[in-house]
Order: C-alpha cells, then structure tokens, then sequence
C-alpha cells in the first residue's frame, strides 16, 4: 500500500492550504487533502449536523473511499479537534497524528464578544482580509493571501456559524485516553488566535505521553502556508 497522509484544514479554509507541503514529501507519498463539507465548495452530506462526531464520521468515509491502507493524519486548527475525534475510534490504518495549532479538546477559549464578532463576519471582504493579517506572521506571496481570503469567502454561512457556536465549544476531553497512536503538536510561537500557552494547558496534558511539543520560531496560525518545511520535517 501506498504510504498515505491525510491532511486536513483549518476553519474557513480548504485543501489547497496543503499546496506548498505536497512538493516537500518524500516521492512515492500520496498526500490527500480534502475540503471538509462547508469548505471550500465541498458539498454537504443531506442531515449533515456540523458536530464534530459528523465531520470524523464524514473523514472515515473519505478514507475508505480513497483505499487508504496506513496512514498519517494531519489535523490543523479546528480539524486538529476531528483528527483527535477520529484517533480515538482507533481506525485500522492510523499510524501517526500530527496536530497543528489543533482546537483543544476541552473547548477553545474564545471571550463571548470575540465569537459574537467572528459570526457577524462572515462573508465580508474586508474581514476576510483582516482575519488573514492577524492570525499570519510569516510573510506570504500575494497568491497565497489571496487563496486564503477567496477560501474564507466561500465558507457557507452554516458551516462557519455551527463551528463557532458549536464545534469549537464542544468538550472532547473524556476521548482522548483512547488517542493510542503517537502523536507531534506544532505550535506557532506567535499564533495569536491559540497560543502556545494555551496549547500547553489545554491540549498536550490530554496527549499521549512524551508526545512532542514543537513551536515553531517565528510563525502564526496558518502553520501548512507559514512553515510547510517545519511540517514536512515533523513526518518524516
């Protein structure tokens, strides 16, 4: 079987967040990086219900659907909280978990006028624009900030509300002794939106032992775009 990675995004993204990481694989490594229902123009499932449990569901499916044999799951951001959903139901195949700046299983912090403010932006150019220069670091090419705020665009309206009001809120925590898989945790040493503090409270405490903390110098939120060697150099 061909060595697999799935790797999936971070909210108000799409696949294509993995575009610089797939040239940096070893060669004969088959990269899959879907845009989870809601995203990046992938349609939604009919009583499709925006949990978290639906989205790992949704990824399970996606995974035999692809004949994946073994492979290594990458989880960034708000699918750093599916990918640790989806570990926990130990699917045959799973080798490997590398979490990128993942949503923490408790629930993410987030005061109630900030979640207020990120509902009320949906759809609007400027705040796409602005959400991209305050959760980045690293300088980008005008390419990529541009995929980035055409994806957050073209989140739909129920797929971006459900994970704020919702999917980010929801408490994973009583999962995470079943994660038997090793795992790597990637920070960005400036994300602004989850800190490494937060990371290291939240999230690495729920990890299997001795699981890596990695921050990376230097780097915000979109870690795949910020520092695709970093990632790369974490799988191999």
């Amino acid at each position: 079987m061909t060595p697999t990675i799935v790797a999936l995004h971070c909210w108000a993204s799409s696949g294509r967040e993995y575009d610089l990481l797939g040239p940096l694989l070893p060669t004969g490594v088959r990269l899959l990086a879907p845009s989870l229902p809601g995203f990046g123009g992938q349609p939604v499932p009919a009583d499709f219900d925006y949990s978290v449990r639906a989205y790992a569901d949704w990824i399970a499916a996606f995974i035999a659907q692809h004949e994946v044999g073994e492979f290594t799951l990458i989880g960034h951001s708000m699918s750093g909280k599916m990918a640790l959903a989806l570990a926990a139901r130990r699917p045959a195949g799973l080798r490997r978990l590398v979490l990128l700046s993942p949503s923490p299983p408790p629930g993410e912090p987030m005061s109630d006028e900030d979640r207020a403010a990120s509902v009320a932006a949906h759809g609007k150019p400027e705040e796409a624009a602005k959400t991209f220069e305050k959760i980045t670091r690293r300088p980008l090419a005008p390419e990529l900030r541009a995929h980035v705020v055409a994806d957050n665009l073209r989140t739909t309206k129920a797929a971006w509300t459900h994970w704020l009001l919702e999917g980010a809120r929801e408490d994973f925590s009583a999962l995470m002794p079943r994660v038997a898989v090793p795992c790597h945790l990637l920070v960005g040493e400036a994300d602004p939106a989850i800190t490494p503090d937060t990371q290291r409270r939240l999230t690495l405490p729920l990890l299997p032992a001795g699981t890596p903390f990695q921050v990376v110098a230097g780097a915000g939120h979109l870690l795949p775009l910020e520092a695709p060697a970093e990632v790369a150099a974490a799988l191999s």
